[in-house]
């Protein structure tokens, strides 16, 4: 991300937490570069198993070309797609949790290398673009179908 792209995308995201100022203090000063972030201010996230999750990451890139936001946890086992506020109250779905207001996201700073906490796959655009509920769940049902003709006879990836 270029300077100004990064400035943007940290001002959108400190925009959600109560103090800016220690948000910013916290990607500072925090070993990992990471700060705790309200989740249902200006969005939910909602976090998928990491093969699902990067399945359903490259349908919506051939849709949409930018999807909002996506966090990748550590180790990849786990991506947070960042969808309008209020989504996480009415989602339902196996294996996929919601984070909505009461939830708190550990959120890394957009400009920073990867880290033991967790990566951008998809970093802030700093205009608040977010995943759409609907594409996104599109995009679920074609990753999971995908996913599932590529199961052997015993149901295993093959």
């Amino acid at each position: 991300m270029r300077g100004s792209d990064v400035k943007a995308a940290v001002e959108w995201l400190v925009s959600a937490a109560g103090d800016p100022q220690a948000c910013r203090w916290e990607w500072e000063r925090s070993p990992d570069g990471v700060a705790l972030l309200p989740a249902g201010r200006h969005w939910d996230v909602l976090v998928l198993p990491g093969g699902l999750g990067r399945a359903a990451l490259a349908v919506l890139r051939r849709l949409h070309g930018r999807p909002g936001p996506v966090l990748a946890g550590p180790g990849g086992t786990r991506l947070g797609f960042f969808v309008p506020a209020g989504t996480a109250s009415h989602w339902l779905a196996t294996g996929v949790r919601g984070a909505g207001r009461g939830s708190w996201v550990v959120v890394p700073h957009p400009g920073r290398a990867p880290g033991a906490a967790g990566h951008w796959l998809v970093p802030p655009d700093g205009r608040g673009t977010l995943t759409d509920p609907a594409v996104l769940e599109l995009a679920l049902h074609e990753a999971a179908a995908v996913r599932a003709a590529g199961d052997g006879p015993s149901g295993r990836r093959g």
